[in-house]
């Protein structure tokens, strides 16, 4: 099972952006699980995650989760249109893709 971390600021929008993921994952009959964490309690799970995706909010701190990632999985900011109309497919395809 693939784990996908996104991180945001409160996790209000995001919670919603992860439904739409998980319903694309579950048309897909993929076994993933998609959790939102603010960016100040990602580094608690740094370590067990596949991927890490930003939400566009938090774009500006990529560099402080690189630090936190260390480059042991991939870093990722959601594309601004795709969390705009909260495209979950969109997002899943491209993160996807990112894993391989």
């Amino acid at each position: 099972m693939k784990r996908i971390l996104i991180v945001c600021v409160a996790g209000m929008s995001t919670s919603l952006l992860v439904s739409k993921m998980m319903s694309a994952a579950n048309d897909k009959d993929l076994s993933i699980e998609i959790f939102a964490l603010p960016i100040s309690k990602c580094a608690n799970v740094s370590s067990t995650v596949d991927v890490v995706l930003l939400g566009p909010q938090v774009r500006c701190q990529k560099a402080q989760i690189d630090k936190i990632i260390k480059g042991r999985v991939p870093v990722a900011v959601i594309d601004m249109k795709d969390y705009g109309m909260m495209n979950g497919k969109a997002v899943l395809d491209k993160t996807l893709a990112l894993l391989g």
